[in-house]
């Protein structure tokens, strides 16, 4: 409340104090008190301030702070519910990302747009999916929300709920229309290996085209991957790079999503990307996964194709370029792994 916001009222109830004292009955005095008081009760001063720099009004604020009453007067005052600051936020958005039901619910019962977007296309159903706010979900769902809007890159707010982890939202949007096959954006990146400045060394990778299964082989989300095959995933499914998804699970160290996969029918062959989840297994020194692999027909002899990218000083787990050629056995042998190497040789690998 500014100073002259206080100066006012003050003045005001002063006047109204001398009427009384007064006693000034005439009607016009009393309904003139009467009308100062509903005022002061229904239009608090932060419901006239003018919207911030970045044209966030006190009603994104209230909303952002989770305050239901201060929400209530201000759309009682005629706030603007789809009011957008300069990157596209509105208040719903703002309540979304605290997955605040209560408020999200009273916005959109006083007409906020349940798909009003960042600039960048972000939408209030995927803030609140990424916040793992199911009752906010159920909320905005409820009143048309679109489950398979795109966001940045091209995500969707099944892609976020999964990269999080959550995975009652993930059955909820699924259940409410969420598209399983939906790809992220695709680009090309220069990435490199050490030493990095060399040209033989660096390359560009393909990037994107991950569907909501990928994200969950990536971030080792099995409940949410095993409702995804349910609603009709690819177990199959490959990147823009040409990693499947048992690839990339088995690189991340998510054994158990790999198995899963192979079970639902995934290609335990897939070397699209230069490199077989049979190699990643036997670099994550997970023996489970390497036998499940072989157990389903993972070929004991395909060789690494290419080197794999890594950041600089980093400890990723990836292929060096003098990996390049090695085949599950080397591998193996290179990381001390006997029982690999008994099983690589039971199921026909060269030694």
């Amino acid at each position: 409340m500014t100073k002259r916001h206080v100066l006012t009222k003050t003045r005001v109830l002063t006047k109204a104090c001398v009427l009384t004292k007064a006693r000034v009955v005439s009607g016009f005095s009393r309904t003139f008190i009467r009308i100062v008081a509903a005022l002061l009760l229904v239009t608090p001063a932060y419901a006239q301030q003018p919207p911030s720099g970045d044209g966030s009004t006190p009603l994104h604020w209230a909303a952002y702070h989770d305050d239901l009453a201060k929400v209530n007067q201000l759309i009682r005052s005629g706030a603007n519910v789809n009011a957008a600051n300069d990157i596209g936020a509105t208040p719903l958005w703002a309540a979304s990302v605290n997955g605040s039901a209560p408020v999200v619910t009273r916005l959109l019962e006083a007409g906020a747009k349940p798909d009003a977007a960042l600039l960048t296309g972000e939408s209030p159903l995927m803030a609140a999916a990424r916040a793992g706010k199911l009752a906010a979900v159920d909320a905005l769902l409820a009143k048309g929300a679109n489950p398979n809007a795109r966001g940045a890159r091209g995500q969707t707010a099944l892609m976020w709920a999964v990269a999080q982890m959550h995975a009652d939202v993930v059955k909820r949007l699924l259940l409410g229309g969420a598209d399983v096959h939906a790809r992220t954006d695709t680009w090309s990146q220069m990435m490199a290996v050490p030493p990095h400045g060399l040209p033989e060394y660096n390359r560009v990778i393909p990037q994107g085209a991950d569907t909501a299964l990928m994200f969950a082989a990536r971030g080792g989300d099995l409940t949410s991957a095993k409702m995804l095959v349910e609603a009709g995933a690819n177990p199959s499914d490959r990147d823009a790079w040409g990693v499947s998804a048992t690839t990339l699970a088995a690189f991340a160290g998510y054994g158990e999503i790999a198995r899963f996969l192979l079970e639902k029918g995934a290609d335990p062959n897939d070397d699209t990307a230069g490199f077989t989840a049979l190699h990643c297994a036997i670099m994550r020194r997970d023996e489970a996964t390497v036998a499940a692999l072989l157990s389903h027909g993972a070929n004991p002899n395909a060789p690494v194709k290419v080197w794999t990218p890594t950041r600089r000083s980093s400890d990723d787990y990836h292929f060096m370029p003098a990996l390049v050629d090695a085949t599950p056995y080397w591998l193996a042998a290179r990381f001390t792994q006997p029982g690999v190497m008994r099983l690589l040789v039971k199921h026909g690998a060269r030694r």
